[in-house]
């Protein structure tokens, strides 16, 4: 008898659980807004060499993550991955913080 974990018969008999779905992306920057329940407004700056002019130019961009425990504080520098949407804006997670702030609130 089949499990009900396995594919069709005659096919591949990794279950379907084990699948891999690849790696989720993932950000480094530093967290400009806490104010919200378990969310986190993160700041990830990328350098990139201008086409023509070879100059570096920084971009930003802010990313909404989710943040369970509430670790996160503003000045924090986090790593965030990608997530299914947890809500309108919201579609990445918090990892892990790398840095704490030396800043006193």
């Amino acid at each position: 008898m089949t499990d009900e974990k396995t594919t069709a018969p005659g096919a591949d008999a990794t279950p379907v659980a084990a699948k891999h779905r690849g790696k989720r992306q993932e950000r480094t920057g530093v967290v400009t807004s806490a104010k919200m329940q378990k969310t986190i407004v993160v700041k990830v700056t990328r350098a990139v060499a201008h086409p023509l002019y070879h100059r570096v130019i920084r971009s930003s961009k802010k990313y909404y993550a989710h943040d369970e425990n509430g670790e996160a504080r503003v000045g924090d520098t986090v790593r965030i991955a990608s997530s299914r949407p947890l809500s309108k804006l919201k579609r990445w997670r918090l990892v892990e913080v790398v840095g704490r702030s030396t800043r006193v609130a």
